[in-house]
């Protein structure tokens, strides 16, 4: 078998999977699954270097990705007018294993959509100055020392050392007024020094297991990539909460938060929440809402004596 026709096996095993899911009701499982398929089309499309499909292939590997975003977000929201049912997503079953001799017309009136584009702290900034005056306030640190890390790249726990003690983060929930309206929310957990600079790589969260009134579940473990003992002075550990723009096509940080060193200590834990844009240097903070909102966090220490 060849490696084209490979691929296309594992994309129809994929969109079997992700409907099986569906209809199973595990949506979140659901969920996942069709947005890594989908991620996967879009490169394809994207791909300048792959001969393996012609540009009308593409185009049509293109709306498929559209299709599996839409029902991605019809089960992420309850409320969209725009719901795109599981029935209809079934109508291009047949379509993936035969792409290559594809030639009729596609089932639904829809347009490919280009890669997400996952904007630096600095330039998504710049996009949305235009449209809200208050995130003219901070400018974000560097984020140089690690490259960016694609939705869902937790790390395992460190190795355990005599006398030194490893924190790990349970992300519980979130609270925000629109959380209903949010798609893909998902969080990047960092670590910075006073000056905004990386201390450890950035982790980011799968997408959030469920949406409940006003809040969105994550119920996830982060491992703090570093030994409390071994952190600096002066350091913090934040959270980006980031969710994806259909108009605009990019994923953005809507809000974000921050826990300091002297509130590290087992047990439960909520912080508040700031308006963007993320400011890793604490200069000037402004409180997201005067609502009874925040980030709930549980803290476990682990220490090899």
């Amino acid at each position: 078998m060849s490696d084209v026709n490979k691929t296309i096996q594992k994309w129809h095993a994929s969109f079997r999977k992700g409907t099986d899911f569906d209809s199973w009701g595990q949506l979140v499982e659901a969920i996942d699954e069709y947005q890594i398929l989908a991620r996967q089309l879009q490169k394809e499309v994207q791909s300048t270097n792959s001969s393996d499909f012609t540009e009308e292939q593409k185009k049509t590997l293109g709306k498929i990705a559209t299709c599996l975003e839409m029902r991605s977000a019809s089960l992420q929201c309850t409320q969209s007018k725009e719901d795109f049912k599981l029935e209809e997503l079934k109508k291009l079953e047949t379509i993936i294993p035969n792409i290559l001799t594809y030639n009729k017309e596609f089932p639904f009136d829809v347009q490919p959509v280009p890669l997400r584009k996952i904007l630096a702290p600095g330039e998504e900034e710049n996009l949305e100055l235009e449209e809200e005056e208050e995130d003219a306030a901070a400018g974000a640190g560097s984020t140089e020392a690690f490259p960016p890390r694609a939705p869902g790249t937790l790390l395992p726990r460190l190795p355990s050392e005599p006398g030194m003690t490893l924190l790990t983060l349970k992300i519980e929930k979130i609270g925000l007024k629109d959380a209903g309206q949010c798609i893909d929310p998902y969080m990047t957990i960092s670590v910075k020094d006073l000056n905004g600079v990386d201390v450890n790589p950035m982790q980011d969260t799968p997408v959030a297991s469920r949406k409940e009134d006003t809040y969105i579940h994550f119920s996830v473990d982060v491992e703090i990539q570093r030994h409390v003992e071994k952190l600096p002075k002066g350091a913090a550990i934040f959270f980006e909460f980031k969710h994806y723009k259909p108009k605009k096509r990019f994923t953005s940080t809507k809000c974000f938060a921050f826990m300091e060193m002297d509130e590290i200590k087992p047990g439960p834990i909520v912080i508040e929440l700031y308006k963007k844009p993320t400011d890793f240097k604490r200069k000037k903070l402004q409180l997201l809402t005067k609502k009874q909102l925040y980030l709930h966090l549980h803290q476990t220490l682990h220490k090899d004596s």
